[in-house]
């Protein structure tokens, strides 16, 4: 953007009373845009009120208008029934990518949109590019390039593969190029100290407790065999949505260590094993891809790949399978593939050399 324009543009960022998205607020309210805080009130907990009222007075402080949108019905609708039903399903969700897609840079951009805001800005650590794509129109025409942070550790990129180039066309994320340390410095020098000594969020903002605990309070118990991979029963589960492929603690078996294998819906049997290396696979197919690049790209395609959050990226090879669905080949076995997490893919050159672009990604079928 032309310094000379920024009074020109209005940014709503999206302030969850956190450190991140309050220094995302600073930056660029120092830059000079005109900037305005918007809060999603997305629950009646007492977790929820604490964070409206730190992102007020972060506001405040900064002197920018502020306002809260009631989003409480629709989350619950499309993010806790998702989640709910997907567990029910036997599969382990990531409501955070969901959340990503039809919240933040959903509803609420379609929100601010409507109001004649140009940009919402996000405390993401993660990058965008834009760059000019070849045009025969005298109106320029652009690409945006989803990136890997900065910081690599706190690289958030991961939970955004379901965004498209209409989304991201109107995203900023100010503290991308930012180290996690370098943004808690600016909020020292932004006076927001008190944002430092805030407990560490937990993983799912809906979830108070253990994913468990609030599974047994929707889902209720479910209990069925647990049975090995000849099919000799060894015990009793309490429900096969608490339990998640790969998981080793909680089986409760003597002479363990047991691993969950799999797991049949049908009967509600939950299949386990006493050797890990049952849990590795080289083969997976991926549903509901979406490709960040705005367009499929040409079959097959090599890529460096990860199966969840904190998972090392690893070389693969995308092939289409039918309709949305892929099939994703590692050279290497990749450690319990769970179904219904995200498979997300990087860019990576003949050498197998990982780039920081994100292309797009799957769920884990």
């Amino acid at each position: 953007m032309n310094k000379t324009n920024k009074k020109r543009f209005k940014i709503a960022v999206a302030m969850s009373g956190g450190l991140d998205s309050s220094v995302a607020a600073a930056i660029l309210k120092k830059q000079g845009y005109d900037v305005i805080g918007v809060f999603m009130k997305l629950s009646s907990q007492k977790s929820f009120y604490e964070s409206e009222a730190r992102a007020r007075k972060v506001a405040k402080i900064l002197n920018i208008p502020f306002y809260v949108f009631d989003f409480e019905k629709e989350f619950k609708k499309k993010i806790i029934k998702s989640f709910l039903k997907e567990y029910k399903m036997g599969t382990t969700p990531n409501p955070c990518v969901l959340c990503n897609k039809e919240m933040k840079f959903g509803l609420l951009l379609e929100k601010i949109l409507s109001l004649n805001i140009d940009f919402i800005a996000t405390g993401h650590y993660a990058r965008l590019r834009r760059e000019i794509v070849n045009s025969k129109s005298e109106i320029k025409k652009y690409k945006y390039q989803l990136l890997k942070a900065k910081d690599k550790y706190k690289d958030q990129s991961y939970f955004l593969w379901r965004l498209s180039q209409k989304q991201l066309k109107r995203i900023l994320f100010p503290i991308g190029n930012y180290t996690r340390r370098e943004v808690e410095n600016l909020a020292k020098k932004f006076k927001f100290d008190f944002l430092l000594k805030i407990k560490k969020s937990t993983e799912i903002c809906f979830v108070l407790a253990t994913t468990n605990d609030f599974l047994k309070n929707h889902l209720k118990e479910n209990p069925g065999k647990i049975v090995d991979t000849k099919e000799k029963i060894l015990g009793e589960h309490q429900g096969l949505w608490f339990y998640t492929i790969g998981q080793r603690k909680g089986i409760r078996l003597a002479s363990g260590p047991y691993y969950v294998l799999d797991k049949d819906i049908k009967n509600n049997l939950l299949i386990v094993t006493k050797n890990e290396k049952d849990l590795y696979k080289k083969e997976l197919i991926v549903k509901d891809v979406n490709w960040t690049l705005g367009r499929k790209p040409k079959m097959p395609i090599q890529v460096m790949a990860k199966i969840r959050y904190r998972h090392k990226s690893s070389p693969a090879t995308i092939c289409h399978f039918k309709s949305n669905k892929y099939y994703l080949k590692f050279d290497l076995p990749q450690r319990a593939p769970a179904p219904g997490q995200s498979a997300v893919f990087y860019s990576c050159n003949n050498n197998l050399k990982e780039s920081d672009e994100l292309i797009g990604g799957g769920i884990i079928c």
